[in-house]
């Protein structure tokens, strides 16, 4: 008999949107929150109608990005600038644990559905605002996405080469990894805390602050009055360190050598270049000296090689190496395949999908992708009629006015 969810029982009232705010309450209905989507239609989640389609083909329904970041969630349809439509979000807000939003400062306020609006319904609640610098200060009204997030927050600036403009990192990063994870846990604290008691609060996470998080060393650096310009991929110790160009069409290997017997190993399965010898490049110091006109010369070598033979080369001879793996590669690669990291749920509009499997296992409490990821407002008339207790000739007439549905 499998184990109940850990989360069962605990309700969220999700206004989030785009990535930050979804990827935190995933994993809570991963693991048995009911967690309710509260959608427009006339403005909808714009990750909804972002690339990739399934089969090419837009629509609201058949994003790909979308579909990974809301598994097991609810999603209802209301208009919250109509009375009636806040009304009704007021009262799932009444029977819901959590609320969460990634809005401006000030727009759930203006919508009648701010903190001090919901103590009145729900004095318990644990209220979470994520905006993207937080509701003070001179840019608190300031606008933006993952990418402005790791602009503002140092990121871009360290990501590239010291003589180019920064490069980005490829992905909102922000939105995937640091606010995400501050959200939950901060959630979970406050859960924690209720538990004990009775008391809910207000948490607001400020977007900029948990991104900034992740570029402590170079704010120690800047600190102690180190330079911090941007550095590829070089490392502080290691070297080389590098992505290098393999044989084929845009095949790549990562490659760190950390120390001198590293190095002994690396140039063993390079086949002892002639240039190996050179005394500058005996130790950690003369190769970090050298790195570029380093690089240059590994490269000429790791040209002629297969990337995923001389990976697997290097990391028996105790060197760390992979080969860069394409999107096709992750889904197809054994390791992540013997550990069932891949789900393949039917998805009532793209039908068999593939998603990622939650990345960590409880013993005795683990999560499960519980269903795809909803239609929107796929679940209006189950929330409002089964859950809200609405008539149901009371909503289909809100329904053909536009309220709900």
């Amino acid at each position: 008999m499998s184990s109940p969810l850990p989360l069962k029982g605990l309700r969220v009232a999700d206004f989030t949107w785009v990535g930050a705010g979804p990827f935190f309450t995933k994993p809570l209905a991963d693991h048995g929150a009911d967690v309710i989507k509260i959608e427009s239609r006339s403005r909808t989640d714009p990750i909804r109608n972002m690339a990739p389609f399934r089969d090419g083909v837009p629509g609201p329904d058949r994003s790909g990005y979308f579909a990974n970041r809301n598994t097991s969630k609810r999603s209802i349809c209301l208009d919250l600038k109509d009375p009636r439509g806040r009304d009704l979000a007021l009262e799932l807000i009444a029977q819901s644990d959590v609320v969460a939003n990634n809005f401006t400062p000030g727009t759930m306020d203006r919508l009648g559905l701010g903190y001090e609006d919901v103590l009145k319904v729900r004095p318990d609640v644990i209220y979470l605002e994520m905006p993207m610098q937080g509701n003070a200060g001179p840019h608190r009204a300031f606008r933006g996405y993952g990418l402005a997030i790791a602009a503002v927050g140092g990121l871009l600036g360290l990501t590239g080469y010291p003589e180019r403009p920064p490069v980005g990192t490829g992905t909102n990063y922000p939105d995937h990894v640091p606010n995400p994870l501050h959200a939950a846990v901060a959630v979970l604290a406050a859960l924690r805390r209720r538990r004990r008691t009775g008391q809910g609060q207000y948490i607001e996470l400020s977007q900029l602050e948990s991104t900034v998080n992740a570029i402590g060393p170079a704010l120690l650096a800047t600190a102690a009055g180190m330079n911090t310009e941007r550095c590829a991929n070089d490392d502080a110790v290691a070297a080389p360190q590098g992505v290098y160009p393999c044989a084929g069409d845009d095949r790549w290997c990562a490659i760190t050598v950390g120390t001198d017997s590293q190095w002994a190993a690396f140039v063993r399965v390079l086949g002892n270049p002639a240039w190996a010898a050179r005394p500058e490049f005996a130790t950690v110091q003369g190769r970090r000296g050298a790195r570029r006109e380093l690089d240059g010369l590994i490269a000429e070598v790791t040209a002629t090689r297969r990337a995923d033979e001389l990976a697997d080369e290097l990391t028996s001879a105790g060197v760390p190496a992979a080969k860069v793996s394409d999107a096709h590669e992750v889904l197809l690669d054994p390791q992540l395949n013997a550990r069932g990291h891949w789900r393949v749920l039917k998805h009532p509009v793209m039908g068999p999908s593939v998603y990622d499997n939650i990345p960590y296992r409880l013993s005795a409490t683990p999560g499960e992708l519980r269903g795809p990821a909803p239609l929107l407002g796929a679940d209006t008339r189950d929330v409002c009629v089964g859950l809200l207790g609405m008539d149901p000739d009371a909503y289909q007439r809100l329904a053909e006015q536009g309220v709900v549905g």
